[in-house]
């Protein structure tokens, strides 16, 4: 298991959170990440503010409610794994946000903050368990009824179930 998996599964525990749907806004409260809705840029999903007091995440205020709960975990992630770049406002503040680049997985620390939200919202042992009780027929079944369970899209969840092996 990858460092970014072993992240994951830490703040889980130490969330006590062991069944879906992870609750990543308690998640975030736990942390002392405020969230807060946004009117950004369309290629920006969200955004991670650092400054010496205080930890914010932004959402795209128009993006779907499951969107959002993969934004913040991506951000979650960023906070975990990553420092962030300085960006220069009044003061000094350190930030990461999910936008085009992050969507194409091209950067190694883009790529992290998405496999640590995949590990976060659907984590392995839990997708495990819910294709073992499942009685769906057919891949596509299952991908939309494990979407449904872990609050997650269906395009998510279909990653999520190829990399574990689950399908292909």
């Amino acid at each position: 298991m990858s460092r970014v998996d072993n992240a994951a599964l830490a703040l889980l525990e130490d969330c006590g959170i062991s069944i879906p749907p992870v609750d990543v806004y308690a998640i975030a409260e736990s942390l002392g990440v405020s969230v807060v809705n946004l009117e950004i840029g369309n290629d920006v999903s969200g955004m991670l503010i650092r400054d010496a007091e205080t930890l914010t995440v932004g959402l795209h205020h128009t993006h779907s409610a499951r969107r959002k709960r993969f934004t913040l975990a991506h951000e979650i992630g960023h906070l975990k794994l990553h420092r962030g770049r300085p960006l220069i406002v009044d003061s000094a503040v350190r930030i990461n946000m999910r936008d085009a680049t992050s969507a194409r997985a091209t950067d190694r620390e883009e790529m992290e903050a998405n496999r640590f939200a995949a590990a976060l919202l659907m984590p392995e042992d839990m997708v495990i368990k819910a294709v073992d009780a499942s009685s769906s027929v057919n891949p596509k079944m299952l991908q939309q009824e494990l979407a449904r369970m872990f609050d997650v899209s269906t395009e998510a969840m279909g990653y999520r179930l190829i990399n574990l092996g689950i399908t292909s």
